[in-house]
Formats: C-alpha cells, sequence, structure tokens
C-alpha cells in the first residue's frame, strides 16, 4: 500500500509564467510537496499543438524548468521532469488512442476553442491531445490531479479511458480523482477582468509575468481597469476591483474585510499601487532564484536527467504492463 498519495500536474513551456499561473497553480504546488508524491512536468509535447518556433521552445522549456525550480519545487523532494525526455509518454498515447472513441474527442471544448483560434493549423494532434493528457496521468498511476475549470473534462475523459481500458483488458489503471484541497485564486485580466489572465493576451498591460521588474509591474496595476466608484470593497458588479482585491489578499494574506479597512477613505490610485508594489515585493525572491538556476546550466541538466530517469522507471513498469495486457510480445 502506498505511503502517500500519488499527484501529476504540468505546466506548458509557453513563455514566461503569469501571475494567474503562479497563483492559480504553481504556488500550490510547492505545498503538495509536504502531502504528496509529486510529479511534475514540462508539458512540452503538448505545446506542439500549436506552431512553434524550435528554438524557442528549446529556450522555453530550459527557462520554465528553471522557473518551476525558482517557485519552490525541490528536486529531492519531488519529481520534476521534461515531457519529451520521457518516451513512455509517446508510447501510451497510441495504446490508449485505441481504447478512445472519435466521439469523445469531438465532444472536447478546448478543440473547438482552439480550432477558432488557430483555423490555419487544426491538426491531429490538437484533437487528440486529450489522449497524451490521460496517458500522462494514468503512467503514473496518479491518484489526484489538480485541474482548473478549462480542463475537467479532459480528467473526465481520462478516467473514462481508464475505466474502459481496465474492464476490457484486465485491471491495471488507478481511476484518477481532481484535487480539491487548497485552490489558488482565479486571476483575471487588468484590462477585461471578466476573463482571466492571459500570457497570449494581445493587451500587453492585461497580464503580469512572474520575472517582470518591479516599475513594469507596478505601472500595469496602475493602468487596471476598475468601475467609476472610489470605494475599494468587495462587491458584485466591480469586477475589476473584486480582481485587484483577490489578487492583494493572494500575496499579503490579508482578508477582503481587511483589506477594505486598510483602504478606507483612499481612493483607487492608492490601492492600485499599494497592490502592484506588493505583487513585486513578493515575487522578488522568485526573480532572484530564477536567475540564479538559469545561469547554472549544468544544475538544470543534472536535475532534468534525474528527474527524467525517476519518471521513466515508473512510467516504464506500467506501460510493460500495458503492452503485455493488449497482446504485444
Amino acid at each position: 500500500m502506498k505511503d502517500k498519495k500519488i499527484i501529476l500536474s504540468g505546466i506548458q513551456p509557453t513563455g514566461t509564467f503569469t501571475l494567474g499561473n503562479y497563483i492559480g497553480a504553481v504556488r500550490n504546488w510547492t505545498k503538495l510537496q509536504e502531502e504528496f508524491d509529486c510529479i511534475y512536468m514540462i508539458a512540452n509535447m503538448h505545446a506542439i499543438t500549436v506552431r512553434q518556433d524550435p528554438a524557442a521552445l528549446r529556450k522555453n522549456t530550459a527557462n520554465a524548468y528553471a522557473l518551476l525550480l525558482a517557485c519552490g519545487i525541490d528536486p529531492e523532494k519531488s519529481i520534476a521532469f521534461i515531457q519529451s525526455h520521457n518516451r513512455c509518454h509517446a508510447e501510451m498515447n497510441w495504446v490508449l488512442a485505441c481504447s478512445t472513441q472519435f466521439g469523445e474527442l469531438s465532444r472536447m471544448t478546448q478543440f473547438k476553442a482552439k480550432s477558432e483560434k488557430h483555423p490555419d493549423d487544426i491538426n491531429a494532434g490538437l484533437f487528440t491531445y486529450p489522449v497524451l493528457m490521460a496517458g500522462d496521468i494514468l503512467l503514473y498511476q496518479s491518484d489526484l490531479v489538480p485541474v482548473g475549470a478549462d480542463q475537467k473534462q479532459h480528467l473526465e475523459l481520462t478516467r473514462d479511458i481508464a475505466q474502459r481500458f481496465n474492464q476490457k483488458y484486465g485491471e491495471l489503471f488507478t481511476i484518477p480523482e481532481p484535487y480539491i484541497g487548497e485552490t489558488g485564486a482565479r486571476v483575471m485580466s487588468l484590462q477585461d477582468p471578466t476573463s482571466k489572465m492571459s500570457k497570449s493576451d494581445e493587451n500587453p498591460n492585461a497580464c503580469i509575468f512572474i520575472l517582470e521588474d518591479k516599475d513594469t509591474i507596478i505601472r500595469k496595476f496602475r493602468r487596471a481597469v476598475t468601475d467609476s466608484d472610489t470605494c475599494v470593497r468587495f462587491a458584485e458588479g466591480k469586477d475589476g476591483i473584486n480582481n485587484l482585491m483577490t489578487i492583494y489578499s493572494a500575496v499579503t494574506g490579508k482578508t477582503m474585510d481587511e483589506t477594505e479597512r486598510e483602504f478606507d477613505g483612499k481612493g483607487y490610485g492608492d490601492f492600485k499601487t499599494a497592490v502592484g508594489e506588493a505583487v513585486a515585493d513578493h515575487l522578488a525572491p522568485i526573480r532572484e532564484r530564477y536567475a540564479q538556476f538559469s545561469a547554472d546550466k549544468a544544475y538544470l541538466e543534472k536535475c532534468w536527467t534525474e528527474g527524467a530517469q525517476k519518471a521513466e522507471s515508473i512510467a516504464r513498469r506500467t506501460l510493460s504492463k500495458a503492452y503485455r495486457k493488449v497482446g504485444f510480445n
């Protein structure tokens, strides 16, 4: 019997993490590694469902790995690796694709959304990548998977694929559950607070990247969209202020009531500046650690090589069992 439950999560190397990525997911990963057996990957195989510049992808993958470590992922406590370094993911993808129905994939809302966004490159990988995601999860007999609202459908598909395989070939895969614990705040765009903060936003003032300098971060918060009111309070219809209060609470630990009292009688300008300064100061240690890790290429290569070896030793056992069950020699 396992001492700890296994938890798996990944993030794509498509540019620097945003404040939303950090608060909503990555920051919590560091806490999870104290309680679970955690496996974290840079999902560069998923990244190529959208056309990438190869040199930029290599650079972004290395940078994303360094940023994971800078955010607190400890390669001694967790398995941290780059997806393409473990070929079991590609091999399991094929096995599971043959236990996945075309109709199931055609109902995936992410495929429809991304097809509309990239109409000139609606490739087969974009259609089938939920199967690769299922392989990511099932290879490690993952008990739990932290998922955002946009990935719940894919976890449900993973569960369906695993149950179908187990019924057809005999028990093999652990049926994963969504991880519902301490959830990170949902960070919205600074320019359209009804939309999620996204690194692909065309408006450069809409998104905070966690490696940006203090002046840039404060400037973007000062330009954040709010309402015509002047009172800092969390209320319906105040999406911009609600978003800024959520961010302020996430980086300072203060409640909404405490924030309202702190800025009672002060205007939005003072509040925006305070949020920017609090965020910049909170992220400063990450920027410093990132600079150290990214400068030490030998250490990074050592960590991701050892991480891939650990990951493959687990994944290969599951893949070998799956091969035997489907009838491969």
